[in-house]
């Protein structure tokens, strides 16, 4: 449904608008999904790896930013948007942030990207109260945060230098994230890389020359969406030897697409809102509550209804209180 759904509308005889808003149905739930089974704060983060896909569309140029858990090759963060900006870097880093339990030594490797960097430092900081009384608290960065760079020098649309730089933390603590996670010996983005090869495979939309780009940014959304949540879930991965999700211990068994897509997500808890900030306001009490006087003088039709009822009482009083023959 993700793929070419000129295939599927040829083969079951169906129409391309239907095949379309399942695509887009299926999509929605397997967000449901991820953010139910993956970033619900459950993970001990090592090694992330983060890139980006120029995504080409009928509507013009989108990215795809995409973020990878190495040591169980689990897709835990996807953003798609129009622009390259620092909103798509905030946008992933904080989605990778939420799958974190708690404050831990992790290897986060990125490219070359100038917005990566502050992008990690803003998703991977907690609040500490440091002062007594009321206050904003500070926003503390995790200690033991890492940060790698892979700097590729091209020329003529061939690599021909590598630089790797450590941006943040320790040699000795990257190097035992790297050897813990079976990430490689170096500072390296390969992983992110081959993930991005089987999203172009897997999504139709992706495939750099073709005649089915997307018109909407929400077919490329839900189309991620759908292949990367399938890929932790129900598809064995091939130097695991089981499913990703399996790996990382969110599950036991591998899902079939129809227990993905018939996924009951428990709704989000009620939270009261926050009172605002200023004068408190006074609400009346439900014993007793406030009657509130008429405001303005009646109209005309209400002042004549008014004068009968008082003719009409004043007439059966009359009547009433005189004697009887």
């Amino acid at each position: 449904m993700a793929g070419k759904s000129q295939a599927i509308v040829k083969a079951f005889g169906l129409d391309e608008r239907t095949v379309a808003a399942w695509r887009d149905r299926a999509g929605v739930q397997c967000q449901r999904v991820q953010e139910a089974v993956v970033q619900s704060g459950t993970l001990s983060l090592t090694h992330v790896q983060a890139d980006e896909i120029r995504v080409k569309t009928r509507a013009g140029i989108m990215w795809m930013g995409l973020a990878l858990l190495i040591e169980s090759r689990l897709w835990i963060a996807g953003v798609v948007q129009k622009s390259r900006d620092r909103s798509l870097a905030d946008r992933l880093l904080h989605q990778v942030r939420a799958c974190a339990h708690s404050a831990s030594q992790v290897l986060v490797c990125v490219d070359a990207w100038a917005a990566y960097p502050k992008a990690i430092v803003r998703a991977f900081r907690d609040k500490v109260k440091t002062t007594t009384g009321k206050g904003r608290c500070c926003l503390q960065v995790w200690p033991s945060l890492l940060i790698g760079q892979v700097i590729k020098k091209q020329r003529q649309h061939r690599t021909v230098e590598v630089k790797r730089r450590l941006l943040r933390g320790e040699e000795s603590a990257a190097l035992a994230c790297l050897h813990d996670s079976a990430g490689g010996k170096d500072i390296n983005t390969s992983n992110t890389l081959r993930f991005n090869a089987t999203m172009r495979e897997r999504l139709a939309a992706l495939t750099r020359r073709c005649r089915h780009a997307s018109q909407r940014l929400e077919a490329v959304q839900w189309g991620m969406y759908l292949i990367g949540c399938t890929s932790n879930l129900c598809w064995i991965h091939q130097q695991l030897g089981r499913t990703p999700a399996m790996a990382a211990g969110l599950t036991d068994h591998v899902w079939s697409v129809k227990e993905v897509l018939c996924y009951k997500v428990a709704p989000v808890p009620f939270e009261p809102p926050k009172r605002s900030r200023g004068r408190r306001r006074t609400r009346p009490q439900i014993d007793s509550p406030a009657v509130k006087a008429p405001r303005g003088r009646p109209s005309r039709y209400l002042s004549i209804l008014r004068r009968l009822q008082e003719e009409r009482r004043a007439t059966i009083a009359q009547g009433t209180s005189s004697p009887t023959g």
